[in-house]
Parts: structure tokens; sequence; C-alpha cells
């Protein structure tokens, strides 16, 4: 008789959590804590323009390509399996990276990274799908395993910036191989193994167009964020990319045993919540990253500085994500989504409308307010797509849910960073003294503006960077404005039709063809 590797009620299933959260926790951190990094790397490895993007781009391109993968993978073969060997995998490529001597080793080793880390995503949901089956314990430990990435990817800039300050630049890898070591040990003694009773037949084929049409996409909008990406290889990329997935779809829809279930976007209870994880994730990464570029290239700030300014931003997501399930309880879930989204909306408006008139008051009310409002999102959407699906498909539903965080990401800083630099070229105008091949450097980013205005120095230099901070502001407040308006938008559709008692798309195409 076959039984089910369903767990029920597991005696350690909150100190699995425990060791859960700290996996997340450290896979959120690795996706920012290199920023910081950049410019001592930049000096020891001497990469070029295209490699330091594929340094930075290739952890979350491996991440977004391989979740899918993994959490079928783990539904087959085992959940605590595939974490377990996804936190091994991420342990000694941090080593590798951190021991880098060329970008080349360097792209590689985070990329290998990104391949650990989907393993870990994608196992993490299912393993507390599994092991949590009551709904209001299981919309808590979401909560929390959800605030365990968000303070992750928000505290990763202030410890590179103190790293730095004290070590050398493979510090921020080194970090991790405490947090692997607890993790290993924790998940081996703690976490239940669980597993699909009925397992499907694995669809390398199906797998592969997925993974390589993600990364194409996932490749070509992270290189359309940058001045000068839109070339010809990028829009092959994009097309490749969009093709393969498209074609992943027709082959899912014939499959008689599909990777993914499509039939789950139907249902707005499913597709909304996605949604709004991607939007507001999106918004949130690229939040910080503009944030963290603002503070030092405009403000001034040093590194360790600038992080510690950003944790209003990490201590109100924790906050919302934590108490979401008591919002959502009381208010209903689909009010408390739609008012995630309105107010992490209200967050950005203020800072769009104030621009660089904002004072310290209202930057820390404006960072707590996108924390609780985003916490809360992240919190309930993610409950609401795995509690869409059954405990046995877990695996597929998270890695969902996981992609919708990991392209959420990088859409949102490359659709968000190209309005910034569009904008940032359009308002700096030339200034005197400086030439025209200066001026073109300085167009290319702030960063680049920073570096000709010393070289310049005197009266040009201060007039050169004076135009380009004013430049970014502009380009930050057009960002933020236009992403305030998107997340309004999703948060209107949410409370409209995520209400009690609407149906699926799918009905409502029924009713309309009766």
């Amino acid at each position: 008789m076959k039984t089910s590797h369903r767990v029920r009620n597991t005696p350690h299933r909150w100190a699995s959590l425990a060791v859960l959260c700290a996996s997340l926790l450290m896979v959120g951190m690795d996706l920012t804590v290199l920023l910081v990094a950049v410019p001592s790397l930049g000096e020891r490895l001497l990469p070029s323009g295209s490699e330091l993007l594929w340094i930075v781009d290739s952890y979350a391109l491996a991440v977004a390509a391989g979740l899918l993968t993994w959490g079928t993978l783990g539904d087959r073969f085992g959940r605590r399996r595939v974490l377990v060997a996804g936190l091994a995998v991420f342990g000694l490529a941090s080593s590798g990276a951190a021991l880098s001597s060329t970008p080349l080793q360097l792209i590689v080793a985070r990329a290998v990274l990104g391949v650990g880390g989907a393993m870990i995503m994608a196992s993490t949901p299912a393993i507390i799908r599994a092991a949590f089956p009551d709904d209001r314990e299981r919309t808590l430990a979401i909560g929390l395993w959800t605030a365990a990435n968000s303070v992750g990817v928000a505290i990763g800039p202030l410890l590179g910036g103190w790293l730095i300050e004290h070590f050398w630049w493979g510090s921020v890898f080194l970090v991790n191989l405490p947090i692997v070591i607890v993790a290993l040990v924790g998940s081996l003694r703690l976490v239940a193994e669980s597993r699909d009773p009925r397992p499907h037949r694995w669809d390398g084929v199906g797998a592969a167009m997925s993974a390589v049409g993600l990364a194409g996409v996932v490749y070509a909008s992270q290189r359309l964020g940058e001045v000068g990406g839109a070339g010809p290889t990028v829009w092959a990329a994009a097309a490749a990319g969009i093709g393969l997935l498209a074609a992943f779809v027709v082959r899912q829809r014939r499959a008689a045993d599909p990777l993914l279930d499509v039939s789950h976007f139907a249902d707005r209870r499913f597709t909304l919540p996605v949604l709004s994880i991607m939007a507001c994730y999106g918004t949130f990464t690229a939040l910080l990253f503009l944030l963290a570029q603002r503070l030092q290239l405009v403000d001034g700030d040093p590194p360790l500085r600038a992080g510690l300014a950003l944790i209003p931003l990490a201590v109100a997501n924790a906050i919302g994500a934590s108490l979401a399930p008591r919002w959502g309880g009381r208010l209903g879930h689909h009010r408390c989504l739609a008012g995630g989204l309105l107010l992490m909306a209200a967050a950005l408006a203020t800072f769009s409308v104030l621009g660089s008139a904002v004072t310290s008051g209202a930057l820390i009310g404006a960072l707590g307010a996108a924390g609780i409002g985003s916490g809360i999102v992240m919190a309930l959407g993610s409950d609401a797509v795995l509690g869409a699906a059954g405990p046995d498909r877990a695996g597929e539903t998270g890695a969902i849910q996981e992609t919708a965080f990991s392209l959420g990401a990088g859409l949102g800083l490359a659709f968000l960073g190209t309005i910034l630099t569009l904008v940032y070229r359009a308002n700096f105008a030339p200034s005197a003294g400086t030439t025209n091949d200066q001026w073109d450097t300085a167009r290319s980013s702030l960063g680049a503006a920073s570096e000709v205005a010393a070289h310049a120095g005197g009266r040009t230099g201060e007039t050169l960077l004076h135009g380009a901070r004013q430049a970014f502001d502009a380009g930050f407040s057009a960002a933020t404005g236009i992403a305030a308006g998107a997340l309004a938008l999703l948060g209107a559709l949410v409370a409209a039709w995520l209400r009690p008692g609407r149906r699926s798309f799918v009905a409502d195409r029924v009713d309309g063809v009766k």
C-alpha cells in the first residue's frame, strides 16, 4: 500500500522553520551584498564593463532559470534532499567566489551560487507547505520565512559595507560559510523529508526550455537597463527567450504529465498574487539599489552609512510580513493584499514628489511605509500562491512563487533602471568647460560623472557634478513615480477581482459565451 510522504504536525516544525529562514536570509543577502564591493573588486580583478555586468547579474540569472526545474525535482526525489544539496553547492561556490583571481572565475562561481540558491529557494516553500498543514500556522510560517528573505536583501549592503571597510572584497562571500554549516546540520537533524507520493514523469526537454527561455528573458531585461544595451544580441536573446517560453507553454498544455500545470494561471486567485509578488519585490529591490546609489553618489555617504540609512526599510518589511497573517485574518486577505500594494505606492509617490527635498523624517516614514506594504504583499501573496494548489504539487507552485520573486527583482531593476537612465541622459545638459568626450562619458551614469568631475577639478568639475546630480534626481523621481502608478493600479485590481465569491477567468469566459 502506497503511503503519503506529506508531513503532518511534525514535532520540530518551528525549529525547522528557523533553519529554512536562515537559509533564505543568506540567499537574499547574497543578492545585494556584492553591490558595495564592486569598486574594490574592480580594482583587484580589473574586469571589463561586460564582465562586471555578468559578475553582478549571473547570480540572479541562474536563480530565476533554475527555480522551476528544482521545484519539480524536489517533488519527485525529496525536498529536503534538494535543500541539503543546495546548501552544499552554495557553500562550495561561496568559497570559490572568495578565492577567484580572474573575472571569469568569479562569473562562474556566481552562477554556481545561483544554482545553489535556486535549489534552496525552490525547496523551502514546499517544505513549509508540507510541515504546516494548518492554514493559520502555515500563513504565519510563510510570513516569517518571507521576512527572512527580505531582511537578507535589505541588510546585504549594510553587511557588505562593513566587511569592505574591515576586510577584503572576498569576505562578502566567506560570510556565507558559517550560515551554510549551521543550516546543513539543522536541515539534517530537524527538517522532515517530503515529496509527491505520485511523482510525475520528469520532462527534461521542458525543463531545459524553461531554464534557457527564462535565462534569455532575464538577461535581455537586465541588459536593456544598461546604457547602450539595446544591441542586436540582446534583442536576439529576448526573442529567443520569449519563443522558447511560448513553446514551453504549448508543450505543457499538451503533455499528459506537465512539468508546470499552466491551468493555474486561469484562476485569478493564483495569477493576481503572482503578479503582486513580481511587482512588489521588483520595486522593493529596485528601490534598495537606487537609494543605495543616491545615498553614496549624491549625498556622499560611505557604504556603511548608506547601508545604515536603509535599515528602516528592512525592519518595517519584517514587521509587515510578520503581522500580515493577523491583519489578513481580521480584515480579509484580499483587502490586506490590496492595502499593501497601495501603501507601497504611496511611499514611492512620496519619493517621487519630494525628490531631493525629502527630509530625514520623511525618508524614514516613506521607508517604513514601503517596508510594511511590501512585507504584507510578499507574505499574503506567497500564502495565496501556495494555497492555490494541493500539497503534493507544492514544489511546483513554490517554484512559480520563487520565480516570481527572482523575475520581479531582475525585471524591476532593469525597467526602473532604464527609466532613470533615459531621464538622466535627457536632463543632463553640457556644462561650460567640458569637452564632448567628457560630457558623453558623464552621461553614461552618475558614477561616471563623478569620475569625470574628479579628473576635471575646479569650477568645471563642480558644475558638471551638480548637473549630474540634478539629472539623477529627475530620473529617480520619474522611476519612483511610474512604479507608484503601476502598484496603485494593481492594488485596485486586487481589491476588485479577489473579493470572496469572485470566480476564475475561465468561469467568466464560459459565462460570456453562454
